[in-house]
């Protein structure tokens, strides 16, 4: 005789399904944001250098303060764009994480139903 009665059984199921129907919807989700974000990265990945560019226009221009008040700019933009990347990163790791988290929780109810 097995662990458990069929309604049981078909509880498990039930719950194996709805889990994974929720897993599906958030995974979905997740990857249709980092899409967007890969997107909107790629798109303006650019500006920092075009900045650079112009501030090296600028620099015969500028008087010495103005000059360290731009490259302080600069470098803080820098920072924004180093965040910016880190930010697709993790929305990368977290789309990964949460596929592999689903198919360890199906596999985990497929287990109690076949055990």
């Amino acid at each position: 005789m097995g662990l458990f009665n069929n309604h049981e059984k078909k509880v498990i199921a039930e719950l194996c399904k709805k889990s994974e129907d929720i897993s599906n919807d958030i995974s979905k989700e997740i990857n249709e944001l980092l899409d967007d974000l890969k997107t909107d990265y790629e798109e303006n990945k650019v500006v920092l250098k075009e900045f650079n560019d112009f501030v090296s226009e600028l620099e015969a221009k500028l008087s010495p303060q103005d000059l360290e008040k731009l490259h302080s700019f600069s470098s803080r933009l820098y920072k924004v764009k180093r965040c910016a990347k880190k930010g697709v990163e993790a929305m990368r790791e977290l789309a990964r994480d949460q596929k592999k988290a689903t198919s360890e929780t199906i596999r985990e109810y497929q287990e109690y139903l076949y055990a």
